[in-house]
């Protein structure tokens, strides 16, 4: 059973630098979230557990391009909904989005597979990778997230996520309808 933290652990050591960074950024703010470790977050099955635990609705988040790879979108959806590259496409007005690689996850965003993250923005300072949100996000209460990395998951106010943190982000969100 997971256990549910208030705010970040007490010992930081061994804790890799992005996790840590995520914890400043979010106590920065004055925001008050909740954390739960588990194992990495690569099924669907655990991200259930961890939804259950936090008590809140799982969010996909999507590390996408255009087929060229010259832009660059991390968007978040419901992970109930299914993702459809021509309706995001038609949107954006762009063609053939698909899924970003590696490389580019950890030159923009310093993230790894799995660990992708909204807290992976504060890597982006050029602005590479713009921010999609499924509109439905907005009405949730609350919102959880990695804190870049899949062994942790967090959860905080939705209204602090977009009157606080992409703000701090410094991305202007993009709403698309999935």
């Amino acid at each position: 059973m997971f256990e549910v933290y208030d705010g970040r652990p007490r010992d930081l050591q061994g804790r890799p630098e992005p996790e840590i960074r995520s914890y400043n950024l979010l106590d920065s703010l004055d925001i008050k979230y909740m954390r739960t470790e588990h194992p990495p977050a690569d099924s669907m099955d655990v991200c259930t557990r961890r939804a259950a635990v936090l008590n809140t609705r799982i969010c996909k988040n999507l590390f996408l391009c255009n087929h060229q790879e010259t832009a660059f979108y991390l968007l978040l959806m419901p992970a109930d909904k299914q993702f459809k590259t021509s309706v995001v496409s038609r949107q954006l007005g762009t063609s053939r989005l698909h899924f970003a690689d590696e490389r580019h996850m950890v030159q923009y965003l310093g993230l790894y597979p799995g660990s992708v993250s909204i807290m992976g923005l504060m890597y982006d300072t050029e602005k590479h990778v713009r921010l999609l949100i499924d509109k439905e996000l907005t009405d949730q209460d609350e919102f959880a997230c990695h804190p870049c990395i899949n062994t942790v998951s967090l959860k905080f106010k939705t209204s602090e996520l977009f009157e606080k943190v992409i703000p701090a982000l410094k991305h202007e969100p993009f709403f698309v309808t999935l």
